[in-house]
C-alpha cells in the first residue's frame, strides 16, 4: 500500500493546486497523485468526497505527460505517493479521514 503523505505539495504542484481550486469553488480539498514516472494526477474534492472538477494529469517542466500515462492513464500500480491538500478553513479531522478513506483509499495520519 502506498503511504500517504502529509508534505506540502512543490512549486509546480501549488500552482495547478490553486488552479484547481478557483475554478472548482465546491472543492475543500485536491487529491494528488504522484507517479514513478514524474507525472501527476490531480482532481477537486467536494465534501461528500465526489470529484469537484475533472482529473488533470501534468508533468512538471514538459509540455505533455510521459509515454507510459498516455498508454495506462498513470495505473494506480505506479503510484509513489498521494494526499489531499485541503482548502482553507479545512474540513474537521473526522470528515478529512472520511473523505480520505473514500478517495484515496487510506486515512490520512
Amino acid at each position: 500500500m502506498v503511504a500517504e503523505k502529509m508534505r506540502d505539495p512543490e512549486k509546480g504542484e501549488r500552482a495547478m493546486i490553486e488552479g484547481i481550486f478557483e475554478g472548482s469553488p465546491d472543492a475543500v480539498g485536491v487529491a494528488v497523485i504522484r507517479l514513478n514516472c514524474g507525472c501527476r494526477k490531480m482532481a477537486a474534492v467536494s465534501i461528500t468526497g465526489e470529484p469537484a472538477s475533472k482529473i488533470l494529469m501534468y508533468r512538471d517542466q514538459a509540455e505533455s505527460i510521459c509515454d507510459q500515462c498516455k498508454k495506462d492513464n498513470g495505473d494506480f500500480m505506479r503510484v509513489t505517493e498521494q494526499f489531499i491538500k485541503w482548502n482553507d478553513p479545512e474540513p474537521a479531522e473526522e470528515m478529512k479521514k472520511e473523505i480520505s478513506a473514500k478517495v484515496l483509499g487510506v486515512t490520512e495520519q
